[in-house]
């Protein structure tokens, strides 16, 4: 078994870092300061975004949810969202399948 404590890990802000990856899943632990934000994205994959620590306002489409410590959202490939930290927060972000349809992976 492979674990982390997602909310004490040491991730410098600006240096995603990747937990585990394999040919089925990848997953990444991201420190965004207060203020800062992921700008608009999306993925290959399925994303599941865990609010490790913080607090994130997630967009999509024009609709905002405020998320705490906790909270799991799930987007489906190719599905745009913003993340953005209303304080210094920790996300992490899983993908799967890792590397989805489309997705020149690098390891």
């Amino acid at each position: 078994m492979e674990s982390w404590d997602t909310a004490s890990l040491d991730v410098e802000p600006h240096h995603p870092q990747v937990l585990h990856s394999d040919e089925h899943t990848r997953a990444i632990a991201i420190n965004l300061p207060a203020g800062e934000m992921l700008q608009e994205h999306e993925t290959h994959e399925r994303a599941y975004v865990l609010v490790a620590s913080g607090e994130v306002e997630l967009t999509q489409d024009g609709d905002t949810t405020s998320a705490r410590a906790g909270f799991l959202a799930h987007f489906e490939p190719h599905e745009r969202r913003e993340i953005r930290a209303t304080g210094d927060s920790r996300v992490v972000i899983i993908l799967a399948p890792w590397p989805g349809e489309g997705h020149q992976a690098s390891s």
